[in-house]
């Protein structure tokens, strides 16, 4: 049902994309759920999986909606909607890094035809639920708060000093899939079913 011009293509982007981050930026930047969705959409595009699609679109699709609204409406117009896509911005950041990084251009694009294409699979909901209650501890773990991947020490770019670290984390565990989990969820429910 998925061409495979389109599965190759995919695949050619994250054979580049892979080993250059893993060199720039260090194998914990592959906790971010945008580099997991990066990657599992290769599987399921190669899988035909209507489950790992329908995952990565209830984990991811929010934020690259958000992601490319600020990328775009800062590129177009200077304006800053959010921090996500700031650091396509930042200067110290050689362009060529920055440009690997359009890749939250067209993912939320193949999920979304994954979706119309295989159907959306409501076993997403809690089966994304629980790799993030895997992937988020283990990212507050093993990774330098300074970097706060995936938002597990604060939200935005720094961690947050009001609350116990792990009465944070345990907040992230319960708010994450209620915020955005669960209305993407709901949304892709009214739309591919």
């Amino acid at each position: 049902m998925i061409p495979l011009w389109l599965t190759i293509a995919y695949t050619l982007m994250v054979a580049t994309i892979v080993p250059v981050y893993l060199a720039h930026y260090g194998l914990a930047n592959f906790l971010w759920f945008s580099d997991i969705a990066l990657i599992v959409t290769g599987i399921a595009l190669w899988e035909e999986s209507r489950l790992l699609a329908s995952m990565m679109a209830v984990g991811v699709l929010l934020p690259e909606v958000l992601w490319n609204l600020s990328f775009f409406a800062r590129l177009l117009a200077g304006v800053r909607v959010s921090a996500l896509a700031d650091y396509m911005f930042d200067g110290k950041i050689p362009l060529w890094i920055r440009g690997l990084s359009l890749f939250h251009i067209p993912l939320p694009a193949v999920l979304l035809w994954m979706l119309y294409t295989l159907g959306y699979d409501p076993r997403a909901l809690p089966a994304q639920t629980a790799l993030a209650w895997v992937i988020l501890p283990l990212t507050y773990a093993v990774t330098d708060p300074r970097e706060n991947i995936n938002w597990v020490f604060g939200p935005g770019a720094r961690p947050q000093r009001r609350l116990h670290p792990r009465v944070y984390l345990a907040l992230v565990l319960v708010l994450f899939p209620l915020i955005v989990y669960v209305p993407t969820h709901v949304l892709l429910l009214l739309i591919f079913d």
